[in-house]
């Protein structure tokens, strides 16, 4: 029964521990960019698009297909960046333990 006292404390402290990370994650902006720069995304820590920069030259009427694919491309960028980010801080929470995505704890 012991163990389980200290399990489950150790598992509350988890939960503290993740909500932090949780939160300074949604505080973080994460850039993302395509076409070596010319368009360039930066998300929330929720994955909420804070601001778009476009290259001026990219403004072309003619060009509009490439620009819409490049703001596409930029703002996958951004994510997959918050993504390995917010999977870098769950590592130093849980300490390397796999805990599937979603799960609360205390169990």
């Amino acid at each position: 029964m012991k163990n389980l006292a200290g399990l489950m404390k150790q598992a509350t402290q988890m939960q503290a521990k993740m909500e932090a990370m949780q939160s300074s994650l949604e505080a973080m902006n994460i850039e993302g960019s395509a076409g070596a720069g010319m368009v360039t995304v930066v998300l929330s820590g929720k994955g909420d698009m804070r601001s778009i920069r476009i290259d001026p030259k990219l403004a072309d009427p003619a060009e509009m297909e490439m620009l819409q694919d490049l703001i596409m491309a930029a703002c996958a960028d951004a994510r997959t960046k918050l993504d390995a980010k917010a999977a870098e801080e769950m590592q130093k929470v849980t300490g390397g333990l796999n805990l599937p995505a979603g799960m609360k704890l205390p169990f």
